[in-house]
């Protein structure tokens, strides 16, 4: 295993399937941004052979000093690339945040690796690359909504499904209102509900971008249209995603809100063991609810349809005006309503073309984070 993203949530919890998996998986590398304590505390547990470090500002960190003998050290982003192309290597997770994780996953792909992915931006973003170097059975998808419908396609004919049912809790602010919206505080979004998730996609869950992007990632990674993918409210969260198919049978995945669950069956496929979670006894769970989401007031999951639907580098352009301004709202340097403000002002100002190459999609996305950064800088607090 190749853990990339290491310290994010993702990352530490795929550490705990791994500590309970000791005898089925073994951990060869990897990779945090900054988080060198973290890094050389999990690079001692595991006897960790390669690791990197993305900030290359931490290069001399004193702590680093305590690796294990012979464990080699790299930094950069390009040092995860030279990660995932490792012989040793037969499976890496993507828990890179953002678009920064998109060449480490293309190599990984080109080196014929098993990816195990939970990097939702590059598919967004660069899906039209990525997914045709997918052979089956090797980009197995580590979001919860999207190990549900990989699982329910399972044993399926390859045909198209009739729909994909991507379920969403609505987040912390279900059912306010855009005045109330305005006034929510970064502190207010991040008490997620039901899922423990890092930073960056908890105010993406939010907003509802994040279900925009999963409903982008969806069409990429099953080959389905935007518009057959829909949203759908489901606060419990027991309910990751259904799949309803030509004759009007509807398969759905059930289980605990935890996020090791989805990432143990992408390290596990085809095989399921022992549970890393606590099981759900059915006879305790009360209603289950469904709801169409609001799109009006969360503008953001609409945005991410139009950018879908129009496709090209116009997904690219959406996903960096929104990492811009998720990052500006958690540090207090815009309001929430900005952040759909300023993703919608990127969207207008992009033009859209066809993808063409990893180099055109990194030009793309430094131009947004630049147009959406001076729309950022005239938001008052």
């Amino acid at each position: 295993m190749a853990l990339l993203g290491a310290s994010g949530s993702i990352g530490t919890q795929a550490l705990d399937v791994c500590r309970q998996h000791a005898d089925r998986l073994s951990v060869v590398a990897l990779s945090v941004h900054a988080s060198t304590d973290m890094l050389v505390r999990a690079a001692r547990e595991f006897g960790v052979a390669h690791v990197a470090v993305t900030d290359g500002a931490h290069r001399d960190d004193p702590i680093l000093s305590e690796l294990p003998t012979g464990c080699s050290c790299s930094f950069g982003h390009e040092a995860l690339t030279d990660l995932v192309r490792l012989d040793d290597v037969d499976c890496v997770l993507n828990a890179v945040v953002g678009f920064a994780g998109i060449e480490a996953g293309f190599a990984a792909l080109r080196a014929d690796k098993v990816v195990t992915y939970a990097n939702k931006e590059s598919i967004v973003v660069g899906g039209d690359l990525l997914m045709p170097l997918a052979r089956p059975g090797r980009l197995i998808p580590v979001d919860s909504e999207h190990s549900a419908i990989y699982q329910c396609l399972v044993g399926e004919q390859r045909r198209a499904p009739h729909a994909i049912w991507l379920t969403c809790s609505g987040g912390p602010f279900r059912g306010m209102t855009r005045e109330q919206l305005a006034r929510v505080t970064a502190a207010d979004a991040l008490r997620h509900p039901t899922w423990r998730m890092g930073p960056k996609i908890t105010i993406d869950s939010a907003t509802l971008m994040n279900k925009g992007l999963e409903v982008l990632e969806a069409s990429q990674l099953f080959d389905v249209g935007i518009d057959d993918v829909t949203v759908l409210v489901h606060p419990q969260s027991h309910i990751h995603s259904m799949v309803e198919f030509a004759d009007g049978s509807v398969k759905a995945q059930l289980g605990p809100s935890d996020m090791r669950l989805p990432i143990q069956y992408a390290f596990s496929y085809p095989e399921r063991w022992e549970p890393p979670a606590p099981r759900v006894d059915w006879r305790t769970v009360s209603d289950l609810v469904f709801e169409a989401p609001d799109e009006e007031t969360f503008g953001c999951l609409a945005l991410a349809r139009e950018a879908g639907r129009r496709g090209g580098t116009l997904p690219c352009a959406m996903s960096a005006a929104n990492e811009v301004a998720n990052r500006a709202f958690r540090e207090n340097r815009c309001g929430f309503l900005d952040i759909e403000a300023c993703v919608a002002h990127v969207m207008e100002r992009s033009e859209v073309v066809p993808v063409e190459s990893l180099g055109q999609l990194v030009d793309i996305d430094m131009r947004s984070r630049e147009l959406a950064g001076r729309f950022l800088s005239r938001c008052v607090r």
